[in-house]
């Protein structure tokens, strides 16, 4: 006689949650299949699996997870694979958590490193996903700093209870290598900040894809360590912050190559990470950074949304470059939308903030780059994103004056805004010059950003294809193989 197979138990809870949803079978596997290709998976489900589901059955690979991911969405609160009735898997957000606590920030985070440093090129193809912005930005915004970060040292005047009765005692540093346990010095501290100054240095010079790979594998053997390490309360906050602005440096190189998803991941951490430090103004420039990669994919709405947050969660005691900085994203955001007056408006609010400031100002360091360079910069490309070219034109050459040459990629952008805005004015041969130089210096650097400047400055020479100016650049640009 044959067996019978195991008789399956209906799905009560996705069940509850269809219903509450308002999701017909043949809609939720339509939004199943639409967040698949977010994530670059080509799937083919429908309302006949969604009735398996239901029955009992279970999806396979991270289809729990992208269901859990629809009704996220959908209800506007998180939902595990777990809460669907759906067999537990990696969620497809890994490494977009604002983690609740210090201690499982650094677990994810030193696990993103452990996993970039590695022979994981699928982590460089995640796809970015504007809906992974949401939660952290407005966990950041209503969070606090951690009441406590040190760990296994106490700060004069305190009492430290050993955690599950044993007394802690810093491991000592053995030979080259550092492990988990070992004190943390100022000088750990002031040589993680040196290096991304060096990191820092190279990204500007030779693009994101440069030293990358390096970076990541510092910040694995040697910011991770540090972080299970033996610290006090100030060094700690200290420690956090140095690490927070190497991730964000991790998350800058790898959105310089083109690796938007895991840019994007690295940005949220380092955000949690500032949240450990208590650095307010960090964690504003760590959202202005989302921004700009929002701006840079498009998404004008969700870039705006990340610069007012960021002035929000600073108000106005930030430094003027600061709130200049602030007011720039903004303005960006408006660019890409189209909206005259309000980035306009933002503009305005940056200039007259840059004015503000003194010479004798107390300035972050990540904040000195903002300059008068700089803001002209940012005029240049919200004035050729508003098609106003006259415009555009005058403060891309203001930039190009300003900028000192160790800018080189940021040089090579403003030269396509600048080669753009002089298409937009009819200057053909100009542009064609400007374009040829901006492809001659891409071709020296390891950015994906680089080049796409390039190819779009190239798709916008299209219609003018036959002038001889055309040819010409194109001729230049092939001899430079």
């Amino acid at each position: 006689m044959t067996e019978r197979p195991p008789q399956r138990t209906p799905n009560r809870q996705l069940a509850a949650l269809i219903s509450e949803a308002g999701f017909s079978n043949a809609g939720l596997a339509r939004r199943v299949d639409q967040l698949g290709l977010e994530h670059g998976l080509d799937l083919r489900y429908d309302k006949t699996s969604v009735t398996r589901w239901l029955r009992g059955q279970q999806p396979r690979g991270t289809t729990p997870a992208l269901i859990a991911e629809v009704f996220t969405r959908r209800l506007g609160r998180r939902l595990s694979a777990q809460d669907l009735g759906l067999d537990a898997c990696a969620p497809v957000y890994a490494g977009l958590e604002f983690a609740a606590t210090p201690e499982e920030a650094v677990d994810i985070v030193g696990g993103l490193w452990r996993k970039d440093s590695g022979s994981h090129a699928e982590l460089r193809k995640i796809a970015f996903t504007p809906a992974g912005l949401v939660v952290p930005s407005r966990d950041w915004l209503i969070g606090r700093a951690d009441e406590r970060v040190g760990r296994g040292e106490t700060e004069p005047g305190h009492t430290r209870v050993p955690v599950q009765g044993r007394p802690a005692v810093p491991r000592q540093r053995q030979g080259s290598e550092r492990g988990p346990g070992q004190r943390v010095t100022s000088g750990d501290i002031a040589a993680l900040r040196s290096v991304g100054e060096l990191f820092r240095a190279l990204d500007h010079a030779y693009g994101g894809g440069h030293a990358r790979q390096a970076l990541v594998r510092y910040l694995e053997h040697e910011a991770e360590p540090m972080l299970r390490g033996t610290y006090g309360e100030q060094a700690g906050r200290r420690l956090f912050a140095a690490a927070a602005d190497l991730t964000r440096l991790a998350g800058w190189t790898s959105y310089d190559i083109a690796a938007h998803g895991l840019a994007q991941r690295y940005y949220v951490q380092a955000l949690r990470l500032s949240q450990a430090a208590g650095d307010r103004a960090y964690g504003s420039y760590v959202l202005v950074t989302m921004s700009r990669q929002a701006v840079y994919l498009g998404h004008g709405r969700e870039a705006v949304q990340l610069a007012r947050v960021a002035q929000q969660g600073v108000g106005s005691s930030a430094p003027p470059v600061v709130q200049s900085l602030l007011y720039a994203a903004e303005a960006r955001g408006h660019g890409v939308l189209g909206e005259v007056r309000a980035c306009t408006a933002s503009l305005v609010r940056a200039e007259r903030a840059l004015e503000a400031s003194r010479p004798g100002d107390e300035v972050p360091h990540w904040a000195r780059f903002f300059d008068e360079a700089q803001l002209a910069d940012e005029f240049g490309h919200s004035y050729r994103d508003l098609q106003q070219y006259r415009a555009a034109a005058q403060h891309a050459e203001r930039s190009l004056q300003l900028r000192a040459p160790a800018f080189a990629r940021s040089r090579l952008f403003c030269r396509v805004v600048l080669a753009t805005a002089r298409l937009g004015l009819g200057e053909l041969e100009q542009a064609c010059q400007l374009g040829a130089e901006a492809a001659q210096a891409a071709g020296e650097m390891r950015s994906a950003r680089a080049h796409e400047y390039v190819r779009d400055f190239e798709r916008r020479l299209e219609p003018y294809r036959d002038a001889a100016p055309v040819r010409g650049y194109r001729d230049r640009v092939a001899a430079l193989g």
